[in-house]
Protein backbone atom coordinates (compact mmCIF):
# COMPACT_ATOMS: atom_id res chain seq x y z
CA UNK A 1 0.00 0.00 0.00
CA UNK A 2 2.89 2.38 1.10
CA UNK A 3 4.28 1.71 -2.34
CA UNK A 4 1.02 2.43 -4.53
CA UNK A 5 0.68 5.87 -2.27
CA UNK A 6 4.54 7.04 -2.96
CA UNK A 7 3.88 5.65 -6.77
CA UNK A 8 0.58 7.77 -6.85
CA UNK A 9 2.53 10.81 -5.68
CA UNK A 10 5.51 10.82 -7.82
CA UNK A 11 3.30 10.20 -10.84
CA UNK A 12 1.30 13.13 -9.50
CA UNK A 13 4.41 15.26 -8.76
CA UNK A 14 5.84 14.09 -12.39
CA UNK A 15 2.40 14.78 -14.17
CA UNK A 16 1.78 18.52 -13.10
CA UNK A 17 5.19 20.08 -13.42
CA UNK A 18 5.19 18.34 -17.35
CA UNK A 19 1.91 19.91 -17.81
CA UNK A 20 2.22 23.31 -15.56
CA UNK A 21 5.69 23.73 -17.88
CA UNK A 22 4.14 22.73 -20.82
CA UNK A 23 0.94 25.39 -20.10
CA UNK A 24 3.54 28.27 -19.65
CA UNK A 25 5.53 27.46 -22.15
CA UNK A 26 2.71 27.55 -24.68
CA UNK A 27 1.17 31.08 -23.09
CA UNK A 28 4.36 32.64 -23.07
CA UNK A 29 5.09 31.80 -26.58
CA UNK A 30 1.67 32.91 -27.36
CA UNK A 31 2.39 35.95 -25.68
CA UNK A 32 5.37 37.07 -27.63
CA UNK A 33 4.04 36.23 -30.74
CA UNK A 34 1.22 38.54 -30.28
CA UNK A 35 3.19 41.23 -29.16
CA UNK A 36 5.87 40.70 -32.11
CA UNK A 37 2.72 40.86 -34.71
CA UNK A 38 1.94 43.88 -33.19
CA UNK A 39 5.20 45.76 -33.34
CA UNK A 40 5.74 44.09 -36.50
CA UNK A 41 3.07 45.66 -38.27
CA UNK A 42 3.28 49.32 -36.51
CA UNK A 43 7.05 49.02 -38.07
CA UNK A 44 5.73 47.89 -41.30
CA UNK A 45 3.21 51.07 -41.58
CA UNK A 46 6.10 53.44 -40.65
CA UNK A 47 8.04 52.06 -43.31
CA UNK A 48 5.42 52.30 -45.56
CA UNK A 49 4.73 55.79 -44.27
CA UNK A 50 8.19 56.93 -44.34
CA UNK A 51 8.55 55.73 -47.81
CA UNK A 52 5.76 57.79 -49.28
CA UNK A 53 6.58 61.29 -47.28
CA UNK A 54 11.02 60.45 -48.75
CA UNK A 55 9.24 59.78 -52.23
CA UNK A 56 6.48 62.10 -52.37
CA UNK A 57 8.28 65.51 -51.28
CA UNK A 58 11.80 66.18 -52.94
CA UNK A 59 12.77 69.11 -49.82
CA UNK A 60 10.66 67.14 -47.27
CA UNK A 61 12.86 69.30 -44.45
CA UNK A 62 11.37 72.37 -45.40
CA UNK A 63 7.66 70.90 -46.27
CA UNK A 64 7.59 69.48 -42.90
CA UNK A 65 7.08 72.21 -40.82
CA UNK A 66 3.70 73.73 -42.89
CA UNK A 67 2.40 69.84 -43.34
CA UNK A 68 3.04 68.90 -39.40
CA UNK A 69 -0.30 69.21 -38.73
CA UNK A 70 -2.12 67.71 -41.99
CA UNK A 71 0.45 64.63 -42.04
CA UNK A 72 -0.65 64.50 -37.93
CA UNK A 73 -4.26 64.01 -38.85
CA UNK A 74 -3.57 61.89 -42.12
CA UNK A 75 -0.72 59.94 -41.07
CA UNK A 76 -1.54 59.66 -37.23
CA UNK A 77 1.58 60.43 -36.09
CA UNK A 78 4.40 63.26 -35.89
CA UNK A 79 6.74 64.02 -38.27
CA UNK A 80 10.08 65.68 -38.28
CA UNK A 81 14.03 65.57 -39.31
CA UNK A 82 16.02 65.09 -36.82
CA UNK A 83 20.11 65.43 -36.31
CA UNK A 84 20.96 61.86 -34.73
CA UNK A 85 24.48 61.30 -34.61
CA UNK A 86 23.97 57.89 -32.10
CA UNK A 87 22.47 56.11 -35.21
CA UNK A 88 25.69 55.96 -37.03
CA UNK A 89 24.56 55.70 -40.65
CA UNK A 90 22.21 52.28 -39.51
CA UNK A 91 19.44 52.39 -42.33
CA UNK A 92 16.45 52.27 -39.94
CA UNK A 93 15.85 52.34 -36.11
CA UNK A 94 13.22 51.66 -33.80
CA UNK A 95 12.30 51.88 -30.54
CA UNK A 96 9.71 52.66 -28.04
CA UNK A 97 9.97 55.39 -25.08
CA UNK A 98 8.34 56.86 -22.35
CA UNK A 99 7.00 59.99 -21.63
CA UNK A 100 4.82 61.72 -19.19
CA UNK A 101 3.00 57.62 -18.63
CA UNK A 102 2.58 57.76 -22.29
CA UNK A 103 4.32 55.41 -24.44
CA UNK A 104 5.39 55.98 -28.33
CA UNK A 105 7.09 54.26 -30.49
CA UNK A 106 10.13 55.73 -33.01
CA UNK A 107 11.01 55.27 -36.43
CA UNK A 108 14.39 56.62 -37.96
CA UNK A 109 14.64 56.28 -41.40
CA UNK A 110 17.85 57.66 -43.25
CA UNK A 111 17.30 61.51 -44.97
CA UNK A 112 20.76 62.73 -45.60
CA UNK A 113 23.53 60.92 -44.10
CA UNK A 114 26.31 63.53 -44.69
CA UNK A 115 24.24 65.73 -42.11
CA UNK A 116 23.43 62.49 -40.04
CA UNK A 117 19.91 63.20 -40.19
CA UNK A 118 16.96 61.29 -39.91
CA UNK A 119 13.20 61.39 -40.82
CA UNK A 120 11.75 60.12 -37.01
CA UNK A 121 8.41 58.96 -37.38
CA UNK A 122 6.79 59.12 -33.84
CA UNK A 123 2.99 57.40 -32.92
CA UNK A 124 1.33 57.14 -29.78
CA UNK A 125 1.33 53.72 -29.12
CA UNK A 126 0.57 53.78 -24.56
CA UNK A 127 -3.19 52.10 -25.86
CA UNK A 128 -1.07 49.30 -27.94
CA UNK A 129 1.65 48.91 -24.93
CA UNK A 130 -1.81 48.54 -22.13
CA UNK A 131 -3.53 45.93 -24.37
CA UNK A 132 -0.55 44.06 -24.30
CA UNK A 133 -0.30 44.38 -20.58
CA UNK A 134 -3.91 43.55 -19.82
CA UNK A 135 -3.14 40.25 -22.37
CA UNK A 136 -0.67 39.50 -20.35
CA UNK A 137 -2.16 39.60 -16.81
CA UNK A 138 -4.85 37.66 -18.62
CA UNK A 139 -2.85 35.21 -19.64
CA UNK A 140 -1.36 34.67 -16.37
CA UNK A 141 -4.55 34.35 -14.73
CA UNK A 142 -5.32 32.26 -17.16
CA UNK A 143 -2.46 30.06 -16.17
CA UNK A 144 -3.66 30.28 -12.43
CA UNK A 145 -6.73 28.81 -13.43
CA UNK A 146 -5.07 26.38 -15.79
CA UNK A 147 -2.84 25.00 -12.99
CA UNK A 148 -5.78 24.53 -10.88
CA UNK A 149 -7.46 22.49 -13.32
CA UNK A 150 -4.60 20.33 -14.28
CA UNK A 151 -4.01 19.39 -10.43
CA UNK A 152 -7.40 18.03 -10.17
CA UNK A 153 -7.12 16.18 -13.19
CA UNK A 154 -3.84 14.93 -12.64
CA UNK A 155 -5.34 13.69 -9.55
CA UNK A 156 -8.23 12.25 -11.42
CA UNK A 157 -6.08 10.60 -13.64
CA UNK A 158 -3.48 9.29 -11.29
CA UNK A 159 -6.02 7.68 -9.69
CA UNK A 160 -7.63 5.79 -12.94
CA UNK A 161 -3.95 5.04 -13.95
CA UNK A 162 -2.65 3.79 -10.94
CA UNK A 163 -5.85 1.34 -9.87
CA UNK A 164 -4.89 -1.62 -12.38
CA UNK A 165 -1.61 -1.32 -10.84
CA UNK A 166 -2.94 -2.05 -7.64
CA UNK A 167 -4.50 -4.67 -9.29
CA UNK A 168 -2.11 -6.52 -10.96
CA UNK A 169 0.12 -5.76 -7.64
CA UNK A 170 -2.63 -7.54 -5.32
CA UNK A 171 -3.25 -10.29 -7.45
CA UNK A 172 0.39 -11.20 -7.92
CA UNK A 173 1.09 -10.71 -4.42
CA UNK A 174 -1.40 -13.54 -3.39
CA UNK A 175 0.55 -15.86 -5.35
CA UNK A 176 2.30 -19.00 -4.69
CA UNK A 177 3.78 -21.80 -6.69
CA UNK A 178 0.57 -23.87 -5.46
CA UNK A 179 -2.11 -21.05 -6.66
CA UNK A 180 -0.84 -19.42 -9.81
CA UNK A 181 -3.79 -18.26 -11.65
CA UNK A 182 -3.91 -16.01 -14.72
CA UNK A 183 -5.32 -11.86 -14.21
CA UNK A 184 -8.44 -11.57 -15.39
CA UNK A 185 -8.49 -8.49 -17.82
CA UNK A 186 -11.63 -8.08 -18.63
CA UNK A 187 -12.16 -5.00 -15.84
CA UNK A 188 -8.53 -3.83 -17.01
CA UNK A 189 -8.64 -0.40 -18.97
CA UNK A 190 -7.52 -1.11 -22.92
CA UNK A 191 -4.24 0.67 -22.42
CA UNK A 192 -3.45 -1.84 -19.88
CA UNK A 193 -4.18 -5.28 -21.77
CA UNK A 194 -0.83 -5.32 -23.38
CA UNK A 195 0.87 -5.19 -19.76
CA UNK A 196 -1.55 -7.70 -18.47
CA UNK A 197 -1.19 -10.42 -21.31
CA UNK A 198 2.69 -9.82 -20.57
CA UNK A 199 1.90 -10.28 -17.07
CA UNK A 200 0.17 -13.79 -17.53
CA UNK A 201 2.32 -15.12 -20.29
CA UNK A 202 5.03 -14.83 -17.36
CA UNK A 203 2.65 -16.62 -15.41
CA UNK A 204 2.30 -19.18 -17.78
CA UNK A 205 5.97 -19.75 -18.37
CA UNK A 206 6.44 -20.07 -14.74
CA UNK A 207 3.60 -22.83 -14.74
CA UNK A 208 5.23 -24.37 -17.19
CA UNK A 209 8.36 -24.51 -15.77
CA UNK A 210 6.97 -25.51 -12.11
CA UNK A 211 4.99 -28.22 -14.25
CA UNK A 212 8.10 -29.58 -16.28
CA UNK A 213 10.26 -29.25 -12.75
CA UNK A 214 8.19 -31.56 -10.67
CA UNK A 215 7.71 -34.26 -13.29
CA UNK A 216 11.58 -33.79 -14.23
CA UNK A 217 12.68 -34.22 -10.55
CA UNK A 218 9.90 -37.07 -10.02
CA UNK A 219 10.84 -39.06 -13.36
CA UNK A 220 14.65 -38.41 -12.42
CA UNK A 221 14.22 -39.60 -8.78
CA UNK A 222 12.56 -43.01 -10.24
CA UNK A 223 15.64 -43.47 -13.22
CA UNK A 224 18.39 -42.96 -10.83
CA UNK A 225 17.31 -45.41 -8.29
CA UNK A 226 17.48 -48.21 -10.66
CA UNK A 227 21.44 -47.86 -11.82
CA UNK A 228 21.94 -47.22 -7.95
CA UNK A 229 19.90 -50.23 -7.19
CA UNK A 230 21.71 -52.35 -9.60
CA UNK A 231 25.08 -51.60 -8.09
CA UNK A 232 24.35 -52.09 -4.85
CA UNK A 233 22.84 -55.32 -5.53
CA UNK A 234 25.59 -56.12 -7.78
CA UNK A 235 28.23 -55.45 -4.85
CA UNK A 236 26.15 -57.38 -1.96
CA UNK A 237 25.68 -60.91 -4.37
CA UNK A 238 29.98 -60.49 -5.41
CA UNK A 239 30.38 -59.77 -1.21
CA UNK A 240 28.54 -62.55 -0.73
CA UNK A 241 30.25 -65.15 -2.68
CA UNK A 242 32.77 -67.53 -1.31
CA UNK A 243 34.44 -67.85 -4.83
CA UNK A 244 35.46 -64.38 -5.53
CA UNK A 245 37.48 -64.78 -8.50
CA UNK A 246 38.94 -62.02 -10.95
CA UNK A 247 36.33 -62.97 -13.18
CA UNK A 248 33.61 -62.52 -10.85
CA UNK A 249 34.90 -59.52 -9.61
CA UNK A 250 35.75 -58.31 -13.17
CA UNK A 251 31.98 -58.90 -14.41
CA UNK A 252 30.78 -56.66 -11.09
CA UNK A 253 32.79 -53.72 -11.44
CA UNK A 254 31.90 -53.67 -15.49
CA UNK A 255 27.85 -54.27 -14.70
CA UNK A 256 29.15 -50.80 -12.01
CA UNK A 257 30.58 -48.80 -14.69
CA UNK A 258 27.52 -49.64 -17.19
CA UNK A 259 25.10 -48.78 -14.56
CA UNK A 260 27.65 -45.37 -13.98
CA UNK A 261 27.36 -44.38 -17.50
CA UNK A 262 23.73 -44.34 -17.15
CA UNK A 263 23.53 -42.56 -14.42
CA UNK A 264 25.95 -39.94 -16.26
CA UNK A 265 23.36 -40.05 -19.32
CA UNK A 266 20.84 -39.35 -16.55
CA UNK A 267 22.31 -36.40 -15.28
CA UNK A 268 23.38 -35.03 -18.42
CA UNK A 269 19.49 -35.46 -19.37
CA UNK A 270 18.37 -32.97 -16.36
CA UNK A 271 21.40 -30.50 -17.23
CA UNK A 272 19.99 -30.17 -20.53
CA UNK A 273 16.66 -29.72 -19.63
CA UNK A 274 17.89 -26.61 -17.16
CA UNK A 275 19.48 -24.94 -20.03
CA UNK A 276 16.45 -25.38 -22.02
CA UNK A 277 14.54 -23.75 -19.25
CA UNK A 278 16.88 -21.01 -18.94
CA UNK A 279 15.44 -20.36 -22.57
CA UNK A 280 11.80 -19.56 -21.96
CA UNK A 281 13.59 -16.20 -20.25
CA UNK A 282 15.17 -15.26 -23.78
CA UNK A 283 14.36 -12.02 -25.50
CA UNK A 284 12.08 -12.98 -28.34
CA UNK A 285 13.45 -11.60 -31.63
CA UNK A 286 12.21 -11.17 -35.29
CA UNK A 287 13.41 -13.76 -36.94
CA UNK A 288 13.40 -15.04 -40.34
CA UNK A 289 11.55 -18.86 -39.43
CA UNK A 290 12.86 -20.11 -43.00
CA UNK A 291 16.13 -19.43 -42.88
CA UNK A 292 16.65 -20.06 -39.03
CA UNK A 293 14.66 -23.71 -39.69
CA UNK A 294 16.86 -24.46 -42.70
CA UNK A 295 20.34 -23.82 -40.66
CA UNK A 296 19.00 -26.41 -38.14
CA UNK A 297 18.46 -29.17 -40.89
CA UNK A 298 21.57 -28.35 -42.64
CA UNK A 299 23.49 -29.57 -39.21
CA UNK A 300 21.76 -32.76 -39.14
CA UNK A 301 21.89 -33.78 -42.46
CA UNK A 302 25.05 -34.75 -42.14
CA UNK A 303 23.99 -36.76 -39.38
CA UNK A 304 21.23 -38.44 -41.85
CA UNK A 305 23.75 -38.77 -44.92
CA UNK A 306 25.64 -40.80 -42.32
CA UNK A 307 22.82 -43.52 -41.14
CA UNK A 308 21.83 -43.45 -44.82
CA UNK A 309 18.82 -41.38 -44.31
CA UNK A 310 17.08 -38.36 -46.25
CA UNK A 311 15.75 -35.26 -44.85
CA UNK A 312 13.26 -33.53 -47.69
CA UNK A 313 11.90 -30.02 -46.92
CA UNK A 314 8.87 -29.29 -47.91
CA UNK A 315 8.53 -24.73 -47.69
CA UNK A 316 5.63 -23.13 -48.77
CA UNK A 317 7.20 -20.40 -48.36
CA UNK A 318 10.66 -18.45 -49.15
CA UNK A 319 10.55 -16.16 -46.06
CA UNK A 320 8.42 -15.38 -43.15
CA UNK A 321 9.73 -12.99 -40.53
CA UNK A 322 8.42 -14.38 -37.15
CA UNK A 323 8.95 -12.72 -33.31
CA UNK A 324 9.98 -15.60 -31.68
CA UNK A 325 12.19 -16.65 -28.88
CA UNK A 326 15.20 -18.34 -31.12
CA UNK A 327 16.78 -20.95 -28.36
CA UNK A 328 12.99 -22.50 -27.82
CA UNK A 329 12.31 -22.76 -31.31
CA UNK A 330 15.98 -24.47 -32.41
CA UNK A 331 15.07 -26.92 -28.84
CA UNK A 332 11.26 -27.60 -30.50
CA UNK A 333 13.12 -28.56 -34.34
CA UNK A 334 16.20 -30.62 -32.74
CA UNK A 335 14.28 -33.02 -30.44
CA UNK A 336 11.84 -33.50 -33.22
CA UNK A 337 14.29 -34.15 -35.57
CA UNK A 338 16.38 -36.43 -33.68
CA UNK A 339 13.46 -38.51 -32.39
CA UNK A 340 12.31 -38.59 -36.17
CA UNK A 341 16.11 -40.02 -37.54
CA UNK A 342 16.76 -41.96 -34.43
CA UNK A 343 13.08 -44.54 -35.63
CA UNK A 344 13.45 -43.89 -39.33
CA UNK A 345 14.99 -47.21 -40.73
CA UNK A 346 18.05 -47.07 -43.38
CA UNK A 347 17.09 -44.98 -46.45
CA UNK A 348 14.09 -44.08 -44.47
CA UNK A 349 12.40 -40.18 -45.64
CA UNK A 350 11.91 -37.47 -42.52
CA UNK A 351 9.92 -34.68 -44.51
CA UNK A 352 9.90 -31.73 -42.73
CA UNK A 353 6.50 -28.96 -43.98
CA UNK A 354 6.22 -25.79 -43.30
CA UNK A 355 3.03 -23.35 -44.08
CA UNK A 356 0.37 -21.13 -42.53
CA UNK A 357 -2.61 -22.05 -41.67
CA UNK A 358 -5.70 -20.38 -39.70
CA UNK A 359 -2.84 -17.44 -38.52
CA UNK A 360 -0.53 -20.17 -37.16
CA UNK A 361 2.59 -20.91 -38.43
CA UNK A 362 2.75 -25.07 -38.83
CA UNK A 363 5.77 -27.17 -38.82
CA UNK A 364 5.62 -30.79 -39.62
CA UNK A 365 8.06 -33.66 -38.53
CA UNK A 366 7.12 -36.60 -40.67
CA UNK A 367 9.61 -39.95 -40.37
CA UNK A 368 9.23 -43.53 -41.88
CA UNK A 369 9.65 -45.60 -38.46
CA UNK A 370 7.62 -48.44 -36.91
CA UNK A 371 4.71 -45.51 -35.21
CA UNK A 372 3.99 -44.89 -31.91
CA UNK A 373 2.33 -47.85 -29.49
CA UNK A 374 -1.19 -46.76 -28.05
CA UNK A 375 -1.27 -45.06 -24.64
CA UNK A 376 2.13 -44.25 -24.05
CA UNK A 377 2.57 -40.85 -23.40
CA UNK A 378 6.01 -39.78 -25.14
CA UNK A 379 5.67 -36.34 -23.78
CA UNK A 380 6.46 -37.47 -20.15
CA UNK A 381 10.19 -37.39 -19.19
CA UNK A 382 11.91 -40.54 -18.91
CA UNK A 383 9.40 -42.89 -21.23
CA UNK A 384 11.11 -44.56 -23.51
CA UNK A 385 10.27 -46.36 -26.57
CA UNK A 386 11.18 -50.30 -26.63
CA UNK A 387 13.36 -49.45 -29.42
CA UNK A 388 14.86 -46.42 -28.01
CA UNK A 389 18.37 -45.59 -26.28
CA UNK A 390 18.03 -42.64 -25.47
CA UNK A 391 17.11 -41.32 -22.07
CA UNK A 392 13.31 -40.48 -22.76
CA UNK A 393 13.78 -36.51 -22.13
CA UNK A 394 13.78 -35.14 -26.21
CA UNK A 395 9.96 -35.19 -26.89
CA UNK A 396 9.38 -34.00 -23.41
CA UNK A 397 11.98 -31.07 -23.64
CA UNK A 398 10.35 -30.27 -26.70
CA UNK A 399 6.65 -29.98 -25.40
CA UNK A 400 8.40 -28.07 -22.80
CA UNK A 401 9.52 -25.35 -25.09
CA UNK A 402 6.37 -25.29 -27.24
CA UNK A 403 4.26 -24.54 -24.17
CA UNK A 404 6.34 -21.87 -23.30
CA UNK A 405 5.52 -20.41 -26.58
CA UNK A 406 2.13 -21.08 -26.76
CA UNK A 407 2.22 -23.74 -29.44
CA UNK A 408 0.22 -26.70 -29.30
CA UNK A 409 2.46 -29.51 -30.01
CA UNK A 410 0.83 -33.33 -30.82
CA UNK A 411 2.60 -36.62 -31.72
CA UNK A 412 0.19 -39.17 -33.56
CA UNK A 413 0.41 -41.95 -36.15
CA UNK A 414 0.46 -41.57 -40.08
CA UNK A 415 -2.75 -42.23 -41.46
CA UNK A 416 -1.73 -43.64 -45.02
CA UNK A 417 1.82 -44.94 -44.16
CA UNK A 418 4.15 -45.99 -41.81
CA UNK A 419 5.39 -43.85 -38.81
CA UNK A 420 4.63 -40.80 -36.73
CA UNK A 421 3.84 -37.22 -37.53
CA UNK A 422 4.78 -34.64 -35.41
CA UNK A 423 2.78 -30.99 -35.73
CA UNK A 424 3.69 -27.76 -34.09
CA UNK A 425 0.99 -24.67 -34.39
CA UNK A 426 3.27 -21.37 -33.82
CA UNK A 427 0.89 -18.27 -33.31
CA UNK A 428 1.64 -15.60 -35.45
CA UNK A 429 -0.89 -13.09 -33.72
Amino acid sequence: MLFSRSLRVNFLLKLIVAMATLVLITSFSLYLYIRYNSNAQLQAQMNKQATYLLSKYSNLKDTLPSKKDILKNTLGMDAEIKYAPFMHYRPSFFRTIKKEKKFYLQGFFPYNFRSQSYLVLTKDVTQNIYFENKLYRAIMILNAISLIVIIFYAFFLSKMLIRPIRYFSSKIAKMSEDKLAKLDLKQVPQEFKPLGNSINQLINKIENFIFYKKELFIGAAHELKTPLAVMKTKSQVTLIKRDKSIESLTKAIEQNVKSINNLNAIVESILTFGRAEGAQFEEAKEIDVVDYINEIINEFEIVAIKEEKFIIKRFYMKKFNLKIQPMLLRHIIQNLLQNALKFSPKKGRVVVSMFLCDNNLVIRVKDSGIGLPDGFDFFAPFKRGKESKGTGLGLFLAKSAADSINAPLNLKNRAKADGAVATVLIPIV
